[in-house]
């Protein structure tokens, strides 16, 4: 019984871990994509924070280069994740896939989410470098905000 308990459990953090790297995915990808987006058309993240945190035009030319520089070096990790998640996912169709192969399918996912992870905690540690020290408390704020952007916590559900 407690082999089957720690099964059902491991399924459930595969599953749980797969759903939440999907979602991040698909807000990076929407952040790539210009034009409008969503009700009330919101400015793009890095506009906002041109205008919230007051940069030069210095910071702004500095920003843009290391913001192309980490889309430009993020880019392939976000494809092979998602050709780590496609090739993940195809085993649905397939009538008995052993447990050791989505861990392992799985664990290659999360070694690449993980890096993709570390490259964009450094790049925002290059970012909060171009800034005052009286500019670095709400840059520290803005990027709490935007990681809240969008949540939905189970606390603050409707019941």
């Amino acid at each position: 019984m407690n082999k089957s308990n720690n099964r059902i459990l491991s399924i459930a953090v595969v599953l749980l871990l797969i759903t939440n790297i999907v979602l991040v995915t698909m807000m990076m990808m929407g952040k790539n994509k210009g034009g409008k987006r969503g009700p009330g058309n919101r400015n793009e993240p890095s506009q906002m924070m041109v205008k919230e945190l007051n940069m030069t035009e210095q910071q702004q030319k500095d920003f843009k280069q290391l913001k192309e520089e980490h889309f430009k070096n993020t880019k392939p990790l976000f494809d092979s994740l998602r050709a780590a998640k496609t090739a993940f996912f195809d085993f649905v169709k397939e009538e008995n896939v052993s447990d050791s192969v989505l861990n392992s399918y799985s664990l290659q996912i999360a070694e690449r989410q993980t890096a993709l992870d570390k490259i964009t905690f450094a790049h925002f540690k290059k970012v909060r470098g171009l800034f005052t020290p009286e500019q670095q408390p709400k840059f520290d704020a803005f990027i709490q905000k935007m990681m809240q952007r969008g949540r939905r916590d189970s606390a603050t559900k409707d019941k």
